[in-house]
């Protein structure tokens, strides 16, 4: 049991920073973190608030938002309407997260969850332990156009070095920017397509055949031209080492 708490850890952090800014002194609570003082139930109340706050953490501390906004464009520019269902795509995106945030999480693992259990560290440096890899993930992707915009709105003294963001801080400027980043690749994905569009549409109008849909047979070239150049191994391995 212990070992789930990991992810209840980071997300105590991520919500409200560190123990000391809680007034945990005040209170009495300097140990609260500790695990002897973690009872049976207080254990499986941390994992059911992590479990219920995973999928809001993943959109906003990952790469799924780029991966599922490219997935989407691409379906959108395929003209495909619902194929792949979101279904799939959502899938596809939450394993390919899996899959790139995996040197993040095992570095997580060995700084700051196994010192946690093994009771080498206090649970608010466990926290700051775990949260540094994350941090440096986004900060390696995110703008320094996006941080300076959230730190002149937030009126905090400029900082030293991009570590010393807060979270508060530090979150918001990744999502835009990986938003603005799966709208460039985005518009790439949409050129070719768009072009056959308009190849396919004024052959029809130069026969004469305006009642025939354009898309019905655009459709066709389109799926056939993202078959033959192997588009999904091409645009799944770009996103990948987009994020290394």
């Amino acid at each position: 049991m212990k070992r789930r708490l990991a992810p209840a850890l980071l997300i105590a952090l991520l919500l409200g920073g560190h123990l000391p800014a809680w007034g945990a002194s005040s209170w009495g609570l300097e140990n609260f973190w500790a695990p002897e003082r973690l009872s049976l139930s207080l254990q499986l109340v941390l994992v059911l608030t992590a479990l219920s706050l995973a999928p809001a953490l993943i959109i906003m501390v990952t790469s799924f938002t780029r991966l599922v906004v490219v997935f989407s464009f691409l379906r959108h520019a395929l003209g495909t309407q619902q194929m792949p269902p979101n279904q799939i795509l959502i899938a596809l995106s939450l394993f390919l997260t899996l899959f790139i945030m995996a040197p993040v999480w095992q570095e997580i693992q060995e700084k700051a969850v196994t010192p946690y259990v093994n009771r080498q560290i206090s649970g608010e440096e466990a926290a700051q332990r775990g949260l540094k890899p994350l941090k440096d993930f986004m900060l390696r992707q995110t703008r320094e156009n996006d941080l300076a915009l959230f730190v002149s709105i937030s009126k905090t003294p400029r900082p030293r070095t991009a570590q010393d963001l807060p979270i508060a801080t530090v979150v918001p400027a990744f999502m835009i920017s990986e938003l603005r980043t799966a709208f460039e690749i985005g518009f790439l994905l949409y050129l070719p397509f768009l072009i056959i569009d308009m190849v396919v549409a004024s052959v029809l109008l130069s026969m004469g055949m305006m009642m025939l849909p354009p898309v019905m047979i655009s459709l066709v070239f389109k799926v056939l031209l993202f078959v033959l150049v192997d588009g999904w191994n091409l645009l799944v391995g770009s996103l990948v080492r987009g994020f290394h």
